[in-house]
C-alpha cells in the first residue's frame, strides 16, 4: 500500500493537536487568580442538582493506585440521588488508575482537561460479560468478553463528558495478547452503553483503546460529539465510533486516527443478528474527519444482520485512509442496507474512494444460513471531491443478486502518479452516475441527476444541549 506511516502519523498528530486546541477553546472556564475554587460551563442534555468529586470516595490520582472500589462507591452513592435532580461526579486533575466500573441513570461522569482515566492491566479488574445476542460469540474468542473501561447498561439520561480530558485505555497491552493469540475472550472496549435511551458521549480524548472505543448497542437517542480519538495505526481493531443496533444516533465534530474504521455502523452477525432484529437506522454523522491506512472512513458492516437504513454523513474529510464509505456485507448475513445518503466528501491520499463489498466472508459459526442473502440497495453519493487517488472505485456485489440502485453524481477523483489501470472495477451492481470523473463502469451508466438527500430532519438533530457547570478547587 502506497502510504508512508511516518508522513501520516505526522499529519495525523497536526491534525489532533489543531482539534485539541478547537474543543479546548469550546468550553468556558472562569474563576480568577487566588480563588479557591473556578467553575467549568459545559453542554450537557440534562444538568444535575448533585455534584461529588471522585477523591472523596477514597480515590488517589498517582496513577499507581487502583481506583476501581472508588469510582465504584461514588457511583453506587450518587446513584441514589437520580430521582432528586441527579448527580455529577468530577474526576479532577491527575492520572486515575481503574479497572471498569458501570454507570447509572441520571448522571454525569465529567474529565477535566488535567484528569485522565488509565485502564488497568490487571485481568482481575475486568469482569467478564455474556456474548452480545446479536453476535453470538466474542468478536475475538469465541467465549464471553471482558467488561468495557466504562460501561452500562439500562440507563436513561447518562453523560460522559468533560473539558476534553483524557481516558487512555493503555492497549498495548491487549494487542499484545491478540497478536500472540493468546485470548479466550473477547478484549475489553473503551467505553460502552447498553440498552439506553438519552445517551451523550462529548468533549474527550480517548486514546490506546484495547479494540472498539466508543460502542453504542440497542439503545436510542445518543449525541457524540468533540471527541478526539488516537491509536496507533496498526493496532488491530480500535474503530472508533460504532453504533450497533441503534435508532436516533447523532456523530459530529469528531476526529480519529484509527487501526481500524473510523466509523463502523453494525447490526449484528449472521443468524444471531437476523434472530435478534434490531437495525441501526436514523443515523446522521457530520463534520467528522478520518486518518485510517488500512481501513474505511465509515464502514456499513460487515455485521448487519438486522439491517441498517437512513444513514446521513455530510462535511466528511478523509486522509490517508483506505476508503471513504465502505459497505461490507456477505452471503448469510440476510437483513439490508439501504437508504443511504453521503455527501460533501473532501478525501486526500486514498486507496479508493468507492468500495462495497459482498464477499466479507467472516462468520461466527458454520451455522449461518447459505440464502440469507442481504438486501444492498439506495445508495446515493454526491459531492465528493478526491485527490492522490489509487482506484476510484471496486464495486462488487453478489452473483445473480446485484447491489441496485445506486447513484453517484458531483465526483472529481484526481489520480496518484502510479494509478492502477482499471479504474472502475464492477461486478453485479446496477445504478446511474452524473458528472464523474474519472469515467466510471458501464454497469453505472450516464444519466441526468442530483443524488437524492434528505431534506427534512432526523429527531436527535433537534435536540438542543444545555449549559451546564460543575466547581471544585481544580
Amino acid at each position: 500500500m502506497e502510504f508512508s506511516i511516518k508522513s501520516h502519523v505526522t499529519e495525523a498528530l497536526i491534525s489532533a493537536v489543531f482539534l485539541l486546541g478547537l474543543l479546548s477553546s469550546s468550553v468556558a472556564e472562569y474563576g480568577e487568580v487566588g480563588q479557591a475554587t473556578s467553575s467549568i460551563s459545559f453542554p450537557a442534555l440534562n444538568c444535575r442538582k448533585h455534584s461529588a468529586v471522585l477523591t472523596e470516595f477514597g480515590g488517589v490520582g498517582d496513577g499507581k493506585t487502583s481506583n476501581t472500589q472508588a469510582f465504584k462507591a461514588a457511583i453506587a452513592n450518587l446513584s441514589q440521588l437520580a430521582a432528586d435532580g441527579g448527580a455529577q461526579l468530577i474526576v479532577p486533575p491527575g492520572k486515575w488508575l481503574t479497572g471498569s466500573f458501570n454507570l447509572t441513570s441520571h448522571f454525569t461522569l465529567f474529565v477535566h482537561k488535567d484528569a485522565i482515566i488509565s485502564g488497568a492491566q490487571d485481568e482481575s479488574e475486568w469482569p467478564l460479560l455474556p456474548v452480545l445476542p446479536s453476535y453470538g460469540r466474542g468478536r475475538d474468542a469465541p467465549g464471553g468478553r471482558f467488561s468495557s473501561l466504562i460501561f452500562g447498561t439500562n440507563l436513561t439520561d447518562v453523560v460522559i463528558t468533560g473539558n476534553n480530558g483524557t481516558i487512555d485505555g493503555q492497549g498495548a497491552y491487549w494487542w499484545k495478547k491478540f497478536k500472540e493469540d493468546k485470548l479466550k475472550e473477547t478484549r475489553p472496549y473503551l467505553i460502552e452503553i447498553m440498552y439506553s435511551k438519552q445517551v451523550q458521549i462529548s468533549n474527550l480524548t480517548l486514546v490506546n483503546s484495547p479494540s472498539w472505543n466508543v460502542h453504542p448497542v440497542y439503545s436510542s437517542d445518543i449525541i457524540i460529539q468533540h471527541l478526539t480519538i488516537l491509536a496507533p495505526v496498526d493496532s488491530p481493531n480500535t474503530d472508533g465510533i460504532d453504533p450497533d443496533s441503534c435508532t436516533n444516533t447523532r456523530i459530529e465534530d469528531s476526529f480519529v486516527v484509527s487501526g481500524d474504521d473510523c466509523i463502523a455502523v453494525k447490526s449484528g452477525w449472521d443468524q444471531y443478528g437476523i434472530k435478534f432484529n434490531m437495525p441501526t437506522k436514523q443515523l446522521v454523522i457530520r463534520r467528522f474527519t478520518c486518518i485510517s491506512p488500512d481501513s474505511a472512513t465509515i464502514a456499513l458492516g460487515s455485521e448487519m444482520s438486522g439491517g441498517i437504513q437512513d444513514v446521513r454523513a455530510e462535511d466528511i474529510t478523509a486522509i490517508n485512509t483506505q476508503s471513504g464509505v465502505r459497505i461490507k456485507t456477505a452471503v448469510g448475513r440476510g437483513a439490508y442496507v439501504k437508504d443511504i445518503y453521503v455527501r460533501r466528501m473532501t478525501m486526500s491520499t486514498m486507496k479508493y474512494v468507492f468500495w462495497m463489498t459482498g464477499s466479507y466472508n467472516s462468520h461466527p459459526d458454520p451455522g449461518f444460513d447459505p440464502k440469507a442473502l442481504p438486501i444492498i440497495k439506495g445508495i446515493n453519493y454526491r459531492e465528493i471531491v478526491a485527490d492522490n487517488v489509487t482506484y476510484s472505485a471496486r464495486l462488487e456485489g453478489i452473483e445473480n443478486y446485484p447491489f441496485s440502485d445506486i447513484c453517484i453524481s458531483n465526483v472529481n477523483i484526481k489520480l496518484t502518479t502510479k494509478p492502477k489501470e482499471l479504474q472502475w472495477n464492477c461486478t453485479d451492481i446496477q445504478g446511474v452516475t452524473n458528472q464523474v470523473t474519472p469515467e466510471p463502469c458501464n454497469l453505472l451508466p450516464e444519466k441526468k441527476i442530483n443524488c437524492p438527500f434528505p431534506e427534512d430532519r432526523l429527531p436527535i438533530e433537534d435536540v438542543e444541549l444545555k449549559s451546564c457547570s460543575v466547581s471544585g478547587n481544580f
